[in-house]
């Protein structure tokens, strides 16, 4: 097959690597424009656009979806992977196969912006993937593949994420061999529910809620958009903790006890911080953080 794919995060290059391997032809790259990133604010390529280039694969990064109108005919099938645009109805059955996407989630359960995340963020013990022909719908085509995995309890969202990319590679291989002998997808069925985008205010640590919950949390805002919190009026994130049995103090309240970095939550519960980033500076581990700031009693976050 002539196959191009549009993709702009990381999570896609796993299906990228196959794809230039397999007997088929990955012919083109279509990912977002450059945006400004990093402090300085400079524009930079998406993660797909660097790894195309080093490939020597032809990219484009259309401004409107209308652009792609005459470019996706000439294709056999278009594959979507974290785009990030909603396409117009009238390209979708431009290629001879229409569009696949692989969705980090087994739908219909969690359509939307934030699978992986929501899923850690509501203590699911299982996650995995689907690949789906795009209608006009948010995630509600037909199905050609799924693949299931057992989410391990240290992870957070970056590294369910990498398993999930790494696991997507045999489900797209399945639903290409799938239209490659004519099987049609079938409906999705089951409970829906839905995955919305996360934002920075809902990332915002409120240290009242239990440490299970807030430990939850941290693990599905990691490192995107990040959880985070505020101390001496600053922002500071939290990047990875674990539950302890230690209990004092108020809500937010933070204490040294034996090199570990403690803060208390709600419902007499507490989190040990472990990976930290304090405003203006770079992740380091909770208790080199504590020397540098000389924690005095009563210090709190929030």
């Amino acid at each position: 097959m002539r196959i191009a794919v549009a993709a702009s995060p990381g999570v896609a290059i796993p299906t990228l690597d196959w794809l230039l391997a397999s007997e088929h032809q990955l012919d083109l790259i279509i990912t977002q424009p450059d945006r400004p990133s990093g402090r300085g604010q400079k524009n930079a390529e998406s993660p797909v656009s660097v790894w195309a280039h080093a490939k020597n694969i032809e990219i484009i990064k259309p401004e409107s979806s209308l652009e792609l109108l005459p470019v996706a005919a000439n294709f056999d099938l278009i594959i979507t992977i974290g785009y990030g645009v909603i396409l117009p109805d009238n390209l979708l059955n431009l290629p001879l196969h229409g569009f696949l996407n692989l969705h980090f989630s087994l739908l219909p359960a969690y359509r939307g912006a934030a699978p992986a995340q929501r899923s850690l963020e509501n203590g699911d013990l299982e996650s995995g993937v689907t690949v789906f022909k795009l209608d006009k719908g948010l995630d509600t085509g037909p199905i050609y593949s799924q693949g299931k995995l057992a989410i391990d309890p240290t992870w957070r969202s970056f590294e369910l994420l990498k398993e999930l990319s790494e696991l997507g590679v045999g489900v797209i291989k399945e639903a290409i061999s799938k239209i490659e002998l004519g099987v049609e997808p079938l409906p999705q069925s089951g409970p829906t529910t839905y995955a919305a985008k996360i934002s920075k205010t809902e990332a915002r640590i409120d240290f009242n809620q239990p440490a299970h919950i807030l430990l939850r949390k941290i693990k599905a805002f990691t490192y995107e958009p990040g959880a985070w919190t505020v101390f001496n009026q600053e922002p500071f994130k939290v990047s990875d903790a674990k539950e302890t049995d230690y209990s004092q103090g108020n809500p937010g309240e933070v204490f040294v006890i034996d090199q570990k970095v403690i803060v208390t939550c709600g419902s007499s519960s507490s989190l040990e911080l472990l990976k930290v980033t304090p405003s203006g500076k770079r992740e380091m581990s909770a208790i080199d953080w504590s020397r540098g700031a000389r924690l005095e009693l009563g210090a709190c976050f929030g």
